[in-house]
């Protein structure tokens, strides 16, 4: 191997450690801070905002560094900023950062992980630019641009890696340890290059020739660097868009998060490999057909699987990718603007994920930013088009469908009224979109309430007088939980916990002189519950709510001495994971008496969660008992799975108890036992 495909290989390596590295802390972090804020999507999206923020700053020092300062002390200061980042391993958040109250999740998120990971995600998300620029003076008639790619692959593999190798085999801890180690090698790596960048090792000389993106490449004008920034951005939104979409409205599966930005990698990585790639009339009319998928999926939607839903999202999503990433790189300028072009991608990538995570919530009840993005994209390929030199007659052709594609768009946005039922109210905030249904069944005018979260119905309540006390949804008579609130200690005051409000609904089972807590982290799920039904107004007994993360609040109480306590937390259709935990157990029996029964609701569409509960059950030693009801629409009961824990064999002899439980067929040596340093989601996903 001569010296220079030594060095070419060198700077490959460390593009390609960096990005793998700086790919595998973004669900590290993550998984740190997520019991912190309530386990939902959004912890995800406000976290991609930090990480876009960061790359748009480590790009401008690349550009900065690049354009501005001589060889020698651009390595100089990469060389120091990279032994600091080291130096500040291993990055990982304190408990003492926990904040103890969500009045302002977003900035509170922001500051944490500024904390922690803020100057080895710098370091890293700067590595990218300005390692290419350096290694441009190596390059002899081969596009520069082919690192980006490697570096997208990189970036790839390392986020692909998390949920299917790392996180099934490594604990929290060990994935600190091995990310350091990495850190620490690409630190070796990058300085090796900053030396060379010093010592003049990478001059160019007369034998380089200029690429072919220098030829006839003048300055590129404001109306091009407006594309880049906007054709960036509007694949930024999509990618959030469609995250909160899949991960929000339909499953909340952390693993799942990264499934969205590996199809937004992976057009990066295709259409910078090579011009071959990227056919514009093949990728724009796909994109075409995947909205009119997207339209079908929100019409359609309750008569679409988890997974046909996610499919038919991910395939809008990644066409979007390639139509604007392919004309990104079509509009790509000479080696000598590399830095500023980045810089703009950079930009463009920040501003959509300010617009999704900041913007959004303020100004959209929904998720709109799905559409207004459609509508976004369009626009910008038309502009596209006329600088692709495309003759009048196709111009015209693309500006009709985009336009009839975009007023579609529109049309779809946001819930709509039809047939049996309208839209009452919505809300959104935070933690997602809450919508507050009116519904009728047969003849009858509107005769009950029905709240939706996300894809998941999270509670229901009849008009009529007659029916208004009646237990529903997943909480009827003959339900897990029914059955033990109606059996457990027939005579005197009981005190009951509840995690997760919903509409109130478990409130219809108090007793005179019973006490029944709730711990609801959504304030918005409370005045619904207190406008729209009456579950807690009616209750017999005393009432409290709680907001707050009902794990973190339990934590933080003096003992309650709960005769029951019932887990009933969902984000949309899951659980979240740091409810489900060793330590999350310990915290929950610390609250209980001793005979007391805990309670947990695990109905999912996505994830099989009774071999975590029964894994947990045996590691504490507590009899249990698993109980699914059936659905009864005439009822307004839906399918419910419940298992019941408790030490109390009295309880559990009940004959309507043993009647009741059921088989769960789970192989206990072969389910492990989640703890805040190890979960293997894997393991339950259906």
């Amino acid at each position: 191997m001569g010296i220079g495909a030594g060095r070419a290989a060198l700077h490959i390596t460390a593009v390609f450690l960096g990005a793998f590295l700086l790919f595998q802390i973004q669900p590290l972090t993550g998984k740190y801070i997520l019991p912190w804020f309530g386990g939902g999507a959004e912890v995800w999206t406000t976290c991609m905002l930090f990480f876009q923020v960061m790359l748009l700053g480590g790009y401008a020092y690349a550009h900065l560094s690049v354009s501005r300062l001589s060889s020698r002390i651009q390595a100089l200061i990469h060389i120091a900023l990279v032994g600091a980042a080291v130096l500040l391993l291993p990055g990982t958040p304190w408990s003492q950062w926990r904040p103890e109250h969500l009045e302002h999740p977003i900035f509170q998120i922001l500051v944490v992980i500024a904390g922690c990971v803020g100057l080895p995600y710098f370091v890293l998300s700067s590595t990218g630019p300005l390692i290419q620029a350096w290694a441009s003076r190596l390059t002899k008639g081969r596009s520069v641009y082919r690192l980006y790619a490697f570096s997208n692959a990189g970036s790839l593999i390392g986020l692909l890696s998390y949920p299917f190798i790392v996180e099934p085999l490594l604990s929290r801890d060990w994935q600190v340890r091995v990310w350091s180690a990495g850190l620490v090698l690409f630190g070796v790596i990058s300085v090796w290059c900053a030396v060379l960048r010093w010592t003049g090792g990478l001059s160019e000389g007369p034998g380089v020739v200029a690429e072919k993106e220098d030829v006839g490449c003048g300055g590129a004008g404001f109306g091009t660097r407006l594309l880049w920034f906007g054709l960036a951005g509007v694949a930024s939104v999509e990618l959030l868009a469609v995250t909160n979409k899949i991960c929000q409205d339909i499953m909340v599966v952390p693993f799942l998060w990264v499934l969205p930005l590996s199809l937004y990698l992976l057009s990066f990585v295709v259409c910078f490999a090579g011009e071959k790639y990227y056919v514009r009339g093949v990728f724009l009319g796909a994109y075409i057909l995947a909205i009119g998928g997207v339209g079908f999926a929100c019409v359609y939607q309750e008569h679409l699987s988890v997974w046909q839903q996610i499919l038919i999202y991910c395939v809008f999503l990644f066409s979007c990718c390639m139509v604007c990433h392919g004309e990104l790189f079509a509009l790509r300028p000479g080696r000598r603007q590399l830095t500023g072009y980045y810089l703009m991608i950079a930009c463009g990538g920040a501003a959509g994920g300010f617009f999704v995570a900041v913007i959004c919530p303020l100004i959209f009840t929904t998720y709109r930013e799905l559409y207004v993005g459609i509508l976004l994209c369009c626009i910008i390929v038309l502009c596209c088009a006329n600088l692709a030199g495309l003759s009048r007659r196709r111009r015209i052709i693309w500006g009709v469908v985009l336009a009839a594609v975009g007023a579609c768009a529109v049309f779809f946005s946001g819930p709509v009224s039809y047939g049996d039922k309208r839209v009452a109210a919505t809300c959104r905030n935070f933690f997602g979109v809450l919508t507050v249904w009116e519904e009728r069944s047969g003849d009858v005018v509107w005769d009950r309430y029905v709240l939706q979260h996300g894809s998941t119905f999270h509670g229901l309540q009849y008009v009529n007088r007659a029916k208004r006390s009646a237990p529903t949804a997943y909480y009827g008579r003959q339900s897990g939980i029914g059955l033990a609130m109606g059996h457990f200690r027939r005579e005197g005051p009981r005190r009951i916990g509840v995690v997760g409000l919903g509409v109130g609904t478990l409130a219809t089972y108090t007793r005179r002189g019973d006490y029944i807590r709730f711990y609801e982290i959504n304030p918005a799920v409370k005045d619904f519950a207190e406008e729209y039904f009456t579950y807690l107004a009616d209750c017999n007994g005393q009432v409290d709510v709680v907001i707050g993360d009902g794990r973190l609040s339990l934590e933080d109480e003096r003992r309650q001495g709960f005769d029951l306590l019932v887990l009933d937390a969902f984000a949309s259709d899951s659980v979240p994971v740091h409810l489900l935990t060793k330590e999350a157990f310990v915290i929950y029996l610390r609250h209980l008496k001793p005979d007391g029964v805990l309670a947990l609701h695990v109905s999912s569409r996505a994830l099989d969660l009774r071999g975590v509960v029964l894994k947990a059950a045996e590691y504490f030693r507590l009899k249990s008992v698993w109980i699914e009801s059936p659905a009864d629409a005439a009822e307004g009961l839906f399918v419910a799975d419940w298992i019941l824990l408790t030490k109390n064999e009295e309880f559990m002899n009940l004959k309507a108890i043993r009647q009741a439980g059921l088989d769960a067929e789970v192989d206990l040596a072969r389910t492990a036992l989640w703890t805040d340093d190890y979960v293997n989601l894997l393991q339950v996903v259906r």
